[in-house]
């Protein structure tokens, strides 16, 4: 039986429901009448069920297609303004247990360079990170319990907090480690931890075994439900994603709307953030080998569906994508992107050679940091090193509070505008400063709030005197 508010991965999301909402899709995508009334929900931007999204991800009517493009665009101003949050992934080992298909770090592959960071090299990455203008990262290491304990985790993000460079400090660790217990989750939110990132792969269960043949990930309950337990331990702030191109992806589409539901039926707070990476060619991994890829503009309209389906969720594009894939999907819902980011254990202080490397896939976009800043403000968004929700108790019910309200633009827009200013300040090439100096006068005349605008104007001087970390 289906049902949101069990904590039973197959009753939640289950195959059942997703086959008979793919049935519904199919039968509908050509009813106007039915998807008129979806998007005129759409339009109260509370969200769509996985039946209605699945309706909308289906439609082929060109018409029908340019509104709900329109919608998610209009959505996306509504919610987040122009504004991206920049990241970066930091990998920390990439020793692992498991025998997953579709990652080089899968335990039978002999011939990866085999590392895991000492915490003087994750003081080295930190710095690096730091030099390029980073205030948040993610980090990321595979499964196995005699390398990379809970303990070896909770030590590395201690270090990373600690390391203060310059005018650099990492002021937000997002962790995306495996599945684990709720006494664990306990100790990473006691840790000080933002977001608990962990992607499901694929939410086909026959699929999800055969891709994980061997190691604790092939439990496909223990692995669904790992959200439900890192709440319980008082982790409110979760990330949801899929690997498309694993499986069908208007399977792996109502999966992942069903578990947003999920979250918010059981715990009151759906997903922080969803991410939305398609697979890509990694040493031993040809993508090839996978007959589910999607192309650009199915890829977009996931995005778009995404966007209307879930309103205040943040979405996250990695550089997985390409710059012209990323640009294409930044105004249709993609509030957050990584950058200048290197996916090898060790990458950001002392890079492999190319022959000895130990990256988990191929970047796509390999532009520094600063271009991708430029870039972004070229395109017309503001740039965002912002941490300030997660520092001031803004998390799980109540950030999603103040963002259905959205009244989240009285924080996010002015501590943009006031990270932005830290980076050209300490780290901006001249061109980059120059554009982004006009930038932050523009955005600072447009807020409307007139207390906020004179703290604003105060503490851009300030940071030009020196001081930083101004944040509301």
């Amino acid at each position: 039986m289906y049902n949101p508010k069990s904590h039973k991965a197959e009753e939640f999301i289950s195959h059942e429901e997703i086959l008979d909402t793919l049935k519904y899709a199919e039968e509908n995508k050509h009813n106007v009448e039915l998807i008129d009334k979806i998007l005129e929900k759409a339009r109260q931007k509370n969200g769509l069920t996985h039946r209605e999204a699945a309706v909308l991800l289906d439609c082929d009517i060109k018409e029908k297609n340019e509104e709900i493009f329109k919608l998610a665009e209009q959505i996306k101003k509504d919610f987040y303004g122009n504004r991206i949050v920049l990241f970066a992934p930091l990998y920390l080992s990439n020793y692992c247990v498991n025998g997953c298909v579709y990652c080089p770090y899968h335990k039978q592959n002999s011939h990866i360079p085999r590392k895991k960071l000492t915490q003087e090299e994750i003081r080295q990455e930190v710095i690096a990170l730091q030099d390029m203008g980073h205030k948040r990262l993610a980090i990321e290491a595979g499964e196995d319990p005699v390398n990379n304990p809970i303990e070896y985790i909770l030590e590395s993000i201690k270090t990373i907090y600690s390391v203060k460079h310059k005018n650099g400090s990492i002021r937000r660790v997002n962790v995306n480690i495996a599945a684990t217990t709720v006494e664990n989750y306990r100790k990473l939110h006691e840790a000080g931890i933002g977001t608990y990132i962990l992607f499901q792969e694929t939410y086909n269960k026959e699929s999800y075994e055969r891709l994980h043949p061997t190691g604790p990930k092939h439990n496909y309950a223990y692995h669904t439900e790992a959200m439900d337990r890192a709440m319980e331990a008082g982790i409110d702030d979760v990330s949801l994603g899929v690997l498309f191109g694993l499986e069908l992806y208007r399977y792996e589409f109502a999966g992942l709307m069903m578990h947003a539901e999920h979250l918010e039926a059981a715990f009151g707070v759906g997903p922080h953030a969803i991410s939305v990476p398609r697979i890509r060619k990694a040493d031993d991994i040809d993508p090839s080998a996978f007959d589910n890829g999607i192309d650009d503009d199915i890829f977009a309209k996931i995005v778009a569906c995404i966007r209307i389906a879930k309103p205040y969720t943040g979405m996250i594009i990695s550089t997985r994508e390409t710059e012209e894939c990323r640009a294409k999907l930044l105004h249709l819902g993609v509030s957050q992107i990584s950058g200048g980011s290197k996916t090898s254990v060790g990458g950001y202080f002392s890079p492999m050679p190319e022959d000895e490397n130990s990256a988990q896939f191929d970047v796509s976009d390999r532009r520094p940091l600063d271009e991708v800043i430029r870039w972004l403000m070229e395109l017309g968004y503001l740039p965002s090193f912002c941490t300030s929700c997660y520092r001031n108790g803004r998390t799980g019910e109540r950030f999603m509070e103040v963002c259905k309200s959205q009244q989240i633009h009285n924080f996010c827009h002015p501590n943009a505008i006031l990270t932005l200013k830290e980076y050209l300040e300490d780290y901006a090439s001249p061109e980059t400063k120059e554009i982004g100096l006009k930038l932050i006068d523009k955005e600072t005349k447009i807020i409307e709030n007139e207390k906020i605008k004179e703290t604003v104007e105060k503490d851009l001087v300030k940071i030009e005197a020196g001081e930083r970390d101004f944040r509301f």
